[in-house]
């Protein structure tokens, strides 16, 4: 069993969560969730085709950053583990699934698959299959911000970037350099290391001379935070104070979230690098129990609410793949479309 690290502590009391902010939080979790374990469901079915990359167990990191944002609004930049980042974004789920199906319906009309979800409308800047890949582009989507409210005088652009990314591209030269630039020209974007322990089947630990990735922000003068990837409380709450450093013009921050994937990395792995106590410490601190607990001990909901918004949830998913199975193939005579810009 790999080191585990002290996972930093959140005081719950400080949340300052309403009612309707936390079953939103809820519902957004067990919405990836659902989706994930339906895909799991539909690739073993043949369903679907080539990688499939879950992201069960990661929940908090998404939704407790991005509903810290203005969904749709806002720009998020994700990774080859992207479906849920995109639910969370607002892409709707019947529109992620047609896209694992490789249906013309998808978010990216069946073009790009697992790995390579986009939606302009969504502010959903891609999925990216190349490690730390999006890394540049989430700066540029921060930079243009910051142009045209700065040098275009637009006072209506102020939207923030969040950029997710694993702890392996951690060590690529895309994170240096672009962490350079950003902190350079202070641009409004959150680095958003989601360190689930493992690169593929590489630890860490063994990969990298600082395995503490946020202490790497110093470098670059930067504010770089530890968080709780588990709480999705804790990550909210550093997520509204990175967005509003950001909005303010101060700057990006550089979070790690300590977070761990329930599943191999991907659905071809058989996930015999993990040992059996690793994997059942981090499945002991589901980050949707963990939310669960803590809205019925704050009488923010109960036992019936949950049960509701799952069903609720369920049937969302059952339609979404519905959608899917029915939706048209591609037409063929569309093969070169979309490999350059269009009006459309």
């Amino acid at each position: 069993m790999v080191q585990e690290r002290t996972l930093p502590t959140f005081n719950t009391a400080t949340a300052q969560i309403t009612k309707e902010e936390g079953l939103r939080l809820y519902e957004d979790m067990v919405l990836g969730r659902f989706f994930e374990d339906k895909c799991a469901e539909m690739y073993y079915r043949g369903k679907m085709f080539g990688f499939v990359h879950l992201y069960n167990g990661q929940e908090a990191v998404s939704t407790g950053v991005i509903q810290a944002m203005r969904p749709g609004e806002d720009f998020v930049s994700s990774t080859y583990r992207d479906h849920v980042h995109a639910l969370s974004a607002g892409v709707p789920a019947k529109e992620v699934m047609a896209e694992l199906f490789g249906k013309a319906t998808g978010c990216s009309r069946g073009r790009g698959g697992s790995m390579h979800m986009f939606s302009a409308k969504h502010r959903l800047l891609g999925g990216y299959a190349f490690v730390a890949e999006g890394i540049p582009v989430a700066a540029g989507a921060a930079f243009q911000s910051k142009y045209r409210r700065e040098v275009l005088k637009d006072q209506s652009a102020d939207q923030v970037t969040a950029c997710f990314f694993g702890d392996g591209a951690a060590n690529n030269g895309q994170f240096f350099e672009t962490l350079n630039m950003a902190a350079l020209w202070k641009l409004p974007i959150l680095f958003v290391v989601e360190n689930n322990k493992w690169a593929i089947g590489m630890a860490h630990d063994r990969a990298t001379s600082q395995p503490e990735i946020y202490k790497k922000a110093s470098v670059f003068n930067m504010v770089g935070v530890e968080v709780d990837g588990m709480d999705v409380l804790a990550v909210r709450a550093v997520a509204q104070e990175a967005v509003a450093r950001a909005r303010a013009g101060e700057g990006p921050t550089l979070i790690e979230a300590l977070t761990y994937r329930f599943r191999g990395h991907s659905l071809a792995d058989p996930d015999e690098m993990r040992s059996k106590a690793e994997k059942e410490f981090w499945f002991a601190r589901d980050p949707i129990k963990k939310l669960a607990a803590y809205l019925i001990e704050q009488n923010l909901a109960d036992e019936a609410e949950l049960k509701g918004i799952e069903r609720k949830i369920q049937d969302v998913i059952d339609e979404a793949v519905k959608f899917a199975e029915s939706s048209p193939e591609p037409d063929p005579s569309e093969l070169y479309r979309f490999v350059f810009a269009e009006d459309e």
